[in-house]
């Protein structure tokens, strides 16, 4: 049996200049991921048939997105990896000022480089860790964010993100700094038009503190100015990557429902019925900004009148799409359960196909494969052949040699998956529609051999799928970790006994206190 498992139509620059998303069966990034894999019902489609120091030129030419390390160091960071540094001595100064933007352009050229989920941090990103220990030092370490990372470089949202999420939370008064500096408004939003990185790089700073601070914080954070500027950049005058980080901001804001209410109040969703028309858009970006926008509508800022997308797309010929109740809350998928946003190959068992870093990934560990790095518009196939025992993977059609580690594991049970980076978005294609590039020999398809029933299809949006949660009653003795059988077996020799026998088979370790368990006992007085 040979299966074709997916064509993807990777959509621009992960949610708007941010890293590609990659298909993947189970690869941990190192920045932190977001995975789903994808439903198909009862059927198991793949059943087996047969510059850290003083002086750093902070101008240097930033690292090329798509070229792999090599042994020319001219244009690579100035000591990025070395041995990390926890603390300073007592007598030993902080790191100057004037040299922030050259940590930070350090950090963003060489994340990408790393490929040891068991690597140190890069020199320069503890560094700027240190800096930010102080008001002085976190505002200047955010501003320098705003200021120097480039609109072009694919990695820069992401390292935003990553550095806000590893500083220091910031004291009150240095929100109320930043918030003088910025000095944000709706004529802010309009200026520097032609010039967008600043305007996206602040959108995504303010969407990471609102979603880092959360609460109070976050509503002190959003003043009048602040949100006359994200409105206006929201605008059809702004670039298209500006009003999706915009977006995300707003919908970061509105995880505390004070913000969200003050948002809504903005007539915000007429603006978003505007921009929910690029939905399906030729234009990569503009597309991006269309899903945000319509799951937006959808599960955020619903609009009176507005049917809610789920109850209108035509899923008719979708057998097979991403299961929405297996992924994290911070992945968006559409109603038609093939496109996936936002927001593997860590085992024995599965095979992953990284496209910025050009690896193919397997039992945790790394190799390079020839094709170059993946950019807005390319897609990625995936050939699973159960006969011949191999994978092989595409890239626009182009295909590297098949990978057959994974058979030595197992041979049969194969799901597809993904994981992400934050700002990554695709589009999945499991068989429902032709292959922008198919294989030269006779395949299958995923959507071949899947079944969902019409309920299985719904992806209902957020707040109707909160209210169907609370009206579901758990009994008293049921299993603490399915919350469906009884709660009937009794671990050894830890004597805890919260769990169903279904559960414990599938744990070596008690969830509550960690011991190994030696055996499990069915409790038959609890059995009814």
């Amino acid at each position: 049996m040979i299966v074709f498992g997916w064509a993807v139509f990777l959509a621009s620059r992960s949610l708007g200049q941010g890293l590609l998303s990659t298909l993947e069966e189970h690869i941990a990034h190192l920045l932190g991921t977001r995975s789903a894999t994808a439903a198909m019902g009862n059927s198991c489609i793949c059943r087996d048939d047969s510059g850290a120091e003083d002086g750093v030129d902070s101008q240097r030419p930033q690292a090329d997105n798509s070229a792999m390390p090599t042994a020319d160091t001219r244009n690579q960071p100035r000591d990025p990896v070395r041995p990390p540094r926890r603390g300073r001595g007592p007598h030993e100064p902080r790191r100057k000022k004037q040299n922030v933007d050259g940590l930070v352009l350090d950090t963003l050229a060489v994340i990408r480089t790393l490929v040891d989920n068991d690597q140190e941090p890069p020199y320069s990103m503890i560094t700027l860790h240190e800096m930010a220990e102080t008001d002085e030092g976190w505002l200047d370490v955010v501003q320098s964010l705003i200021r120097v990372i480039p609109l072009e470089d694919p990695l820069g949202p992401a390292v935003i993100t990553l550095l806000l999420d590893e500083c220091p939370l910031p004291t009150k008064d240095a929100l109320q700094k930043l918030t003088e500096i910025l000095n944000l408004n709706g004529e802010v939003a309009c200026q520097d038009s032609g010039h967008p990185a600043k305007h996206r790089n602040t959108s995504a700073v303010l969407g990471c503190l609102a979603e880092k601070l959360a609460g109070p914080a976050s509503i002190g954070l959003l003043s009048p100015g602040i949100l006359e500027y994200l409105l206006q950049c929201l605008k059809l005058q702004s670039h298209p990557t500006v009003m999706l980080f915009a977006l995300i901001a707003l919908e970061k804001f509105a995880q505390t429902s004070e913000n969200k209410l003050t948002i809504s109040e903005s007539s915000i969703s007429d603006r978003l019925v505007t921009l929910e028309s690029w939905a399906d858009d030729p234009d990569y970006l503009k597309r991006q900004v269309g899903f945000c926008a319509q799951w937006s509508l959808d599960n955020l800022f619903l609009k009176e009148g507005r049917q809610l997308t789920y109850e209108k797309v035509d899923l008719k010929n979708i057998r097979a799409m991403l299961n929405s109740n297996d992924v994290s809350e911070y992945l968006k998928i559409s109603p038609h359960g093939l496109e996936e946003g936002y927001g593997i190959g860590d085992d024995e068992y599965s095979c992953a196909y990284d496209g910025c870093r050009q690896l193919i990934w397997y039992n945790a560990r790394s190799k390079p494969h020839l094709h170059p790095c993946w950019k807005e518009g390319d897609t990625v196939g995936f050939l699973l052949d159960l006969n011949e025992k191999q994978m092989i993977f595409f890239l626009n059609g182009n295909q590297l040699p098949p990978e057959k580690q994974v058979f030595s594991s197992t041979v049969s049970g194969f799901f597809a998956a993904a994981s992400f980076m934050s700002y990554q978005q695709c589009e999945f294609n499991f068989g429902a529609k032709p292959f922008k590039y198919p294989p030269s020999m006779k395949f299958s398809t995923f959507n071949d051999y899947a079944f969902l029933t019409a309920e299985d299809k719904i992806i209902l949006p957020r707040h109707r799928r909160l209210a169907l949660l609370k009206q579901v009653s758990i009994r008293e003795n049921c299993c603490s970790l399915c919350c469906d059988e009884v709660a009937d077996t009794q671990l050894k020799p830890c004597g805890h006994s919260d769990l169903c026998m279904n559960c414990a088979l599938q744990l070596e370790t008690c969830p509550l206190c960690r011991k190994e368990i030696v055996s499990r006992v069915r409790q038959i007085s609890h059995i009814s």
